[in-house]
């Protein structure tokens, strides 16, 4: 257990952080999800966009690396531009 009031302080914000860094980590991959499973190029065209954005921004605050987000985006790019 903690023994100073900087140390517990720590812990509250390190809990506080985790939990922001899975929810927004959640929400790319269930972006990411649909953006897969959509065949209608308009529609997927779209959701490349807002998916790049919340990778970009996932790798800015370094929850994933940045050579990782770089890889994911470059495949979901492929995968749309194959869509007819």
């Amino acid at each position: 257990m903690a023994n100073h009031k900087s140390a517990e302080k720590r812990i509250r914000a390190n809990e506080a952080k985790r939990v922001r860094n899975r929810y927004q980590h959640k929400t790319t991959r269930t972006v990411i999800k649909k953006l897969r499973t959509t065949t209608v190029k308009g529609d997927a065209v779209a959701l490349l966009k807002e998916a790049s954005s919340l990778i970009d921004r996932l790798a800015k605050k370094n929850i994933i690396h940045w050579k990782k987000a770089a890889n994911q985006k470059s495949k979901l790019t492929r995968l749309v531009n194959k869509l007819a």
